[in-house]
């Protein structure tokens, strides 16, 4: 049997704050950073995604079908093109137009919902559904949490929401013996497969590509490949965020040559193929049950929830914020609804992340802020504003 590999790419921009002061708590309520929020998508544009769509859509073609892909799109990311660079939806449209790539569903506002609400996370899922459809014209069947966040209970209920497929991390503490390479399935609900991230690998790309200092630098197609198909198992799971192409990992680097190469060698290898998330759930059976009784996810070296919920402050802003469902409910308030959603984008709690150990570096990278009690105080005057919203709201009704 031919070993899989599975390429999945993570595409997400988060709605940005803008500088939000305490005197502007009461009296202004527009909470987002419309310039940087367009500036940066713009720049992403022209750097990763529309030369990364046109370097995927000519390799599909090249190779007849044999290279293939998959990506999901949060809601927020979908919006910013909507409006700021529709051309990169156009670009997304001809990608799903070969029938070669899968778009996955995840929670529309790439946010913690499954962490905290069943009600909110069934409601973004099937919001992210309906714009996959609406803006590709496919019904997504594998599903792709948040971060990767999976845990038994979490899968469970991705299960009853229809989805027999679903990515996750393959993260040392839970995996011990086991290899991330072959396929498994829930822990509760055995129909649920599992495809598990080889993060050696996938990071092999996303965050050693252009290390000079890295032993295995220049990596080439011919060595990646080799690679790939010295590992064990049925399949090579290789996720990573979009944004590595161009933007994180720059084009002068020699990122767009390698991945050119590597799809042309990968589809003309009699001993690989090419295979979307639900081509691998079809093809490849489960080896048993995967046991995940804590929530992991692919960040950090921990792989669990601290980059979003390891500390008092990213607790608070978490814990006030899903506090206001039941409000929120009694209003059914579009406007609320849609600020309720932005302000669960993830990246607001990572902003607050006060580690900086192993990983540190990764955190101040991505981050618009000085410090994270910059990012605290900043989220807190929002969310202050907001609450006074949704309270003057209901006093109303």
């Amino acid at each position: 049997m031919k070993k899989s590999i599975c390429l999945y790419f993570q595409v997400h921009q988060p709605t940005r704050l803008r500088l939000y002061r305490f005197f502007d708590i009461g009296k202004d309520s527009h909470y987002y950073d419309d310039y940087a929020n367009r500036t940066i998508l713009k720049r992403v544009a022209q750097k990763c995604y529309l030369p990364m769509n046109e370097l995927l859509l000519q390799a599909i073609k090249a190779n007849k079908g044999k290279f293939k892909v998959a990506f999901s799109i949060s809601g927020s990311a979908m919006e910013q093109f909507d409006r700021y660079a529709p051309e990169v939806l156009d670009s997304f449209r001809a990608l799903a137009d070969t029938g070669c790539v899968e778009f996955l569903s995840e929670t529309y506002y790439h946010s913690l919902s499954s962490l905290a609400s069943t009600q909110e996370f069934e409601h973004q899922v099937q919001m992210h559904k309906q714009a996959i459809e609406h803006y590709f014209g496919v019904t997504p069947k594998t599903f792709r949490n948040t971060e990767l966040i999976y845990s038994d209970a979490i899968g469970a209920e991705v299960r009853e929401l229809g989805f027999t497929t679903m990515l996750t991390e393959g993260a040392r503490h839970i995996m011990a013996w086991k290899s991330p390479n072959f396929i498994y399935n829930n822990d509760f609900k055995s129909d649920l497969k599992l495809l598990l991230r080889n993060y050696q690998l996938s990071d092999d790309i996303a965050f050693r590509f252009s290390d000079q200092n890295w032993q295995e630098w220049p990596l080439t197609a011919e060595k990646y490949i080799s690679w790939i198909k010295a590992s064990e198992g049925d399949i090579v799971n290789l996720f990573m965020d979009y944004e590595t192409f161009g933007e994180h990992q720059p084009g002068t680097c020699g990122i767009f040559d390698f991945m050119k190469a590597f799809a042309s060698l990968g589809s003309k290898d009699g001993a690989l193929q090419f295979v979307t998330p639900a081509e691998a759930a079809q093809k490849l059976e489960s080896v048993g049950d995967l046991s995940v009784m804590q929530p992991i996810s692919w960040a950090d070296e921990e792989r669990d929830l601290t980059a979003w919920l390891g500390n008092d402050l990213q607790q608070d802003a978490f814990n006030k914020l899903y506090r206001l469902e039941e409000k929120l409910s009694i209003l059914n308030d579009p406007s609320l609804w849609a600020d309720f959603g932005h302000l669960q984008e993830s990246d607001h709690l990572y902003y607050m992340c006060t580690k900086f150990f192993s990983d540190g570096e990764i955190h101040q990278r991505f981050n618009p802020y000085s410090t994270p009690y910059e990012a605290f105080i900043n989220y807190m005057n929002v969310l202050s504003d907001f609450i006074i919203r949704v309270n003057n709201a209901i006093a109303e009704k």
